[in-house]
């Protein structure tokens, strides 16, 4: 599993001119699932998002976590962060799951996050969609179980 977070000012996700999640303040979640994940992935993951410490403390040193500053979340599923482009000139992904996998696994990591306190907005699974954020910092970080 491989989660692209950046910390965003603003995101939403757009699906046919309908926003269908949209946040102020906090994290985007590009989630990317493979065929062998399961819910220990995801544990681990969601653990590990919580706990980041990405936010500035007054010395401009990152020491606060999303939790601390109230921060929200925008999470995309994203299969294309297992494309594979070391063959040819167009990518591969079949390591990337198939959608009856992980579309109920890219939900249950969705609903631990908001297990753990968390606003959550998504996006549309499987869906063509526009998404558009003001990336923080900027800070970008790829996250893998």
């Amino acid at each position: 599993m491989k989660v692209l977070l950046q910390r965003c000012q603003n995101a939403s996700v757009t699906v046919d001119g309908q926003v269908t999640g949209k946040i102020d303040h906090g994290y985007v979640l590009l989630v990317g699932i493979t065929s062998t994940d399961s819910e220990k992935e995801i544990n681990y993951l969601v653990d590990k998002i919580a706990g980041l410490r990405l936010y500035e403390d007054d010395e401009g040193k990152m020491n606060h976590s999303i939790i601390e500053v109230g921060g929200s979340i925008l999470s995309v599923s994203q299969f294309t962060l297992y494309a594979d482009t070391r063959k040819g000139r167009r990518p591969s992904f079949i390591e990337a799951a198939r959608p009856e996998i992980a579309k109920p696994l890219w939900e249950l990591f969705n609903e631990k996050l908001r297990d753990k306190g968390f606003t959550v907005e998504t996006g549309v699974f499987g869906a063509m969609m526009d998404v558009t954020l003001t990336n923080d910092g900027p800070v970008t970080i790829m996250l893998e179980a």
